[in-house]
């Protein structure tokens, strides 16, 4: 599973010219499913959105976390973060989880959001096309990957 958190100011998610959810201030996750991916993989990454100090504190130091600033959250699903890049230039896409595990695991990580954050986690639709709008905070973006939690 792999992650891209994105500290932001608004964040919006727009499918067929209609607006489907959108955040102030918090955070913009772009989330993508491993096919090898398991329930602790969602459990970890849950945990470390939830719990990352990406947000300024009053000294102005990346201290604090969505709960201390009372913060949204917007996780959009995106298989696209699996791609391979090793051969040639068009991505692989064989190592993304097949729809069906891939929805599933995206719903799983977002309500162990809901449950750990306390929040109504903002969603787009799995395997819709959607078209995100954002402005990033600072900019600040933070990589996760559960193949890497060392």
């Amino acid at each position: 599973m792999k992650a891209v958190i994105q500290r932001v100011t608004r964040a919006s998610v727009t499918i067929g010219g209609k607006l489907h959810s959108s955040i102030g201030p918090g955070s913009l996750v772009l989330l993508g499913i491993h096919k090898d991916d398991t329930a602790e993989d969602v459990e970890w990454i849950a945990r470390k959105i939830a719990n990352l100090r990406i947000f300024e504190d009053p000294e102005g130091r990346m201290n604090q976390s969505l709960a201390d600033i009372d913060g949204e959250l917007l996780v959009i699903s995106q298989f696209t973060l699996i791609a391979s890049n090793k051969k040639g230039n068009r991505p692989s896409f064989n190592d993304a989880a097949p729809p069906e595990k891939g929805k599933a695991d995206y719903e799983a990580v977002c309500q162990a959001l809901n449950q750990i954050t306390g929040k109504n986690v903002q969603t787009g639709v799995f395997a819709a096309d959607m078209k995100v709008d954002l402005l990033n905070d600072g900019p600040v973006t933070i990589l996760f990957d559960t193949r890497n939690k060392e």
